[in-house]
Formats: structure tokens, C-alpha cells, sequence
């Protein structure tokens, strides 16, 4: 959903796009409008520096539903940070879990108490991924954006959205997610940390 939208809202702006997914055969709906589809893998650094090649950012929005077991989103933000650099891409959008982001208090939201702990080891592997960027020098500009509590799922459009602390009852559409990751590309105005946004 969050890939999808930010594939639209960068079309909207006149941006010419490259989805890059697993399998294109299942993405069909991503190649309207001018978008170029092709197959790629997030961990592969060579493969990201290879389709990145002429672009001025990327986003990445990936799940993996195997990654509670696995290092999945450090190793992918390792070779995506890799892949850019050699392709010359200077700006990398993520997008991240609330879950990681931090309350008005210092506290990542998945410590405060009351917060759901089943899926506790798919944080984790976001937090870790969080981390690598952060300990990665670099000349790309990275930025993790993320719902500052959770999507609103039927949520439209809007075109307003603001910075925002961790908090569980905070909302934000996917399209106004997209607002403010193809905005960050648009006029980068946050660097190497990880902002939180909510309906404005």
C-alpha cells in the first residue's frame, strides 16, 4: 500500500518513476501511467546500483513477512545504502513502524506499556534497520518516515500532514504518507533520522 501510493503520488507530480518489485507479473497495476516495472531484489546491492542508475531518490517500502526470524531490513538498508552510493543516488526514503519511533517521552512506542508485544520480533528487525542507517556513514541522505501511530485505512487524500512523536491513537492515510515522502524528495527538510507524521 505505502509503495503503491508513493508510486502515484510521485506520477502526480510529473516524476518519472521505476517500481522495482519481486515479481512484476503480480504488480501489473504499477506499470500504468508511464511507471517502469521491473524485477529486483533489496538486498542485493549490485541489483540496486544497476536499476538505480540515472535516478535522483529512491524509496523503499518493503515487508517481509519472514523477517521476524531474520536480519532482513538491516541487510536490505546495507545494500540499498550500497547500491545508491555507486549509482550516484544521493536520497533514500524508508518507510518504517511506528513502532520504532519514539514518544514525546524518548521511548520507542513498542516499550510503553499497553502496546501490543505479538509481533515484537518484526520491530525488532525494524529497529535494527533503523540502527544500521544510523551507523552508516555515507553520502546518501537517508530519512525513515513512518505513521506516527497507524494508517487510517480508508483514509483519502488530504494533502496535509504533520510532523508528529510516537503516539498509538495518531492517524494518517496512505496517500498523505506518500505526500510526505515524494514531498522529502520534492524539498528534503529532515536528514538521517526518522520522522513520525500524522493527519493535519
Amino acid at each position: 500500500m505505502s509503495g503503491s501510493r508513493g508510486v502515484r503520488e510521485a506520477r502526480r507530480r510529473d516524476h518519472q518513476v521505476t517500481a522495482v518489485v519481486r515479481d512484476p507479473g503480480g504488480h501489473g497495476d504499477l506499470a500504468a501511467d508511464g511507471v517502469r516495472l521491473v524485477a529486483g531484489d533489496v538486498t542485493d546491492a549490485a541489483g540496486v546500483a544497476r536499476v538505480a542508475a540515472g535516478h535522483d531518490a529512491a524509496i523503499s517500502a518493503v515487508f517481509d513477512p519472514a523477517a521476524a526470524t531474520s536480519a532482513f531490513y538491516a541487510d536490505a538498508h546495507h545494500a540499498l545504502l550500497g547500491g545508491l552510493s555507486r549509482a550516484g543516488v544521493a536520497r533514500l526514503l524508508v518507510v518504517g513502524l511506528a513502532s520504532v519511533l519514539q514518544t514525546e517521552h524518548g521511548t520507542a512506542l513498542m516499550d510503553t506499556p499497553g502496546y501490543p508485544q505479538q509481533y515484537r520480533s518484526f520491530y525488532l528487525d525494524h529497529a535494527a534497520g533503523v540502527r544500521m542507517l544510523h551507523s552508516a556513514g555515507g553520502a546518501v541522505d537517508w530519512l525513515v518516515v513512518s505513521p506516527a501511530g497507524d494508517f487510517h485505512q480508508d483514509g483519502a487524500r488530504t494533502g496535509r500532514y504533520r510532523a508528529a512523536t510516537a503516539d498509538p491513537a495518531s492517524r494518517v492515510s496512505y496517500a498523505d504518507l506518500a505526500v510526505a515522502l515524494i514531498d522529502e524528495i520534492d524539498a528534503p527538510a529532515h536528514h538521517r533520522t526518522h520522522l513520525g507524521v500524522e493527519a493535519a
